[in-house]
């Protein structure tokens, strides 16, 4: 029988709220070490003086800083026979590229040819210079609008045409160069 009310009395006491204990804070501060034996301990077993490098201390002069003398080279202007010779046949070459990679704005892709001719008809109307190819693979017409070797100049052609296709696209792809009639 007194069993019973000993354990109840136990178990609240267990549980009760106990008075605040005072905690002492961490020291943090920085603690210098002893200059005796503790010393010893934070240098390195070995010397290790003779790894590291060594320089020269910089001359001192008595007197003023030197000066600089800065010779200057006249350019020249004369090329060889073969170098001219080299550079004509290059140029030569280079008016004979038709074709680099570069991009086409994509301004329609679909089914319908009425509605592939007005948007051409509106593009070319504001933008006479600009080129179009209209290409016709069954069932599916695509419109694309430009000769563009850059990027920055094909995001600049888009930036152009928007507002008169409802969907515009750059695509990577062959385009002509010296489009001269």
């Amino acid at each position: 029988m007194l069993l019973v009310p000993t354990l109840l009395l136990a178990a609240c006491a267990s549980t009760a709220t106990q008075a605040p204990r005072a905690s002492v804070p961490a020291d943090t501060t920085l603690k210098k070490p002893a200059a005796s034996a503790d010393a010893s301990a934070t240098m390195p077993a070995e010397d290790v003086t003779k790894y590291r490098p060594v320089f020269a201390s910089p001359k001192t002069s008595s007197g003023a800083p030197a000066t600089f003398v800065k010779t200057v080279v006249p350019p020249t202007n004369h090329v060889n026979a073969q170098v001219e010779q080299r550079l004509r046949d290059q140029a030569l070459a280079n008016q004979n590229v038709k074709y680099t990679q570069g991009y086409r704005i994509l301004a329609y892709l679909g089914i319908e040819r009425d509605q592939v001719m007005a948007i051409r008809r509106a593009i070319i109307g504001r933008y006479p210079d600009e080129t179009d190819y209209i290409t016709f693979k069954s069932p599916v017409y695509r419109l694309y609008i430009g000769d563009y070797v850059t990027k920055l100049e094909a995001a600049r052609g888009l930036a152009k045409l928007r507002g008169l296709a409802p969907k515009l696209e750059l695509e990577s792809t062959q385009v002509v160069l010296n489009k001269k009639p």
